[in-house]
């Protein structure tokens, strides 16, 4: 693998890597969090945007998932694809399976973003994991666009990520994955 191969493989490691942070004692499940909604009439709006802002910055990632649609959409307030990424960023980051879903959408189609179909490859099985329906579809379009070297450095980077799942699943209670439940 080249100098610029091994950087990406990393930086897409490096990305996901908080995926793994545990969650529940699942780190590839996220647990319910709070919600925002900035589905209000235009008079309660500001109001609803600095309670969903507040929120995401405590870290609750449905609010920032909810904020990235807010600013993706750009149906209540200019589109604004960079304040939609960082907002998707932070709530995948945390396991949120459609911000990781709207996020591997944008580095497919270059939305506020260059268009790398190896991140939104991982990005996209990444969300499938976490439960969003249309991801692997949408992983499968990828896949289909990507050279074979892209493909297979993104399927190691999975591989690595599950690997260390496998290994924290066995290190938890001291039991193996396999092992009957109690």
């Amino acid at each position: 693998m080249n100098r610029a191969g091994r950087a990406l493989a990393l930086g897409c490691l490096l990305l996901l890597q908080p995926l793994l942070a545990t969650a529940g004692g699942n780190s590839l499940l996220i647990p319910a969090a709070g919600r925002c909604t900035l589905n209000t009439p235009a008079d309660e709006l500001q109001q609803a945007l600095a309670s969903c802002q507040q929120a995401a910055q405590s870290g609750d990632a449905q609010a920032q998932y909810e904020l990235g649609e807010f600013y993706y959409d750009g149906k209540n307030a200019p589109q604004d694809l960079n304040k939609a990424l960082n907002y998707f960023e932070q709530a995948s980051l945390q396991g949120h399976a459609e911000a990781q879903y709207r996020l591997g959408s944008m580095f497919f189609r270059g939305e506020g973003v260059a268009a790398n179909n190896v991140q939104a490859y991982i990005v996209l099985k990444m969300a499938a994991v976490n439960g969003a329906e249309d991801a692997l579809d949408m992983a499968d379009e990828v896949s289909a666009k990507m050279q074979r070297d892209e493909l297979e450095m993104a399927t190691q980077v999975l591989g690595q990520i599950f690997r260390k799942y496998l290994l924290e699943l066995q290190t938890v209670d001291g039991r193996t994955p396999f092992a009957p439940l109690p």
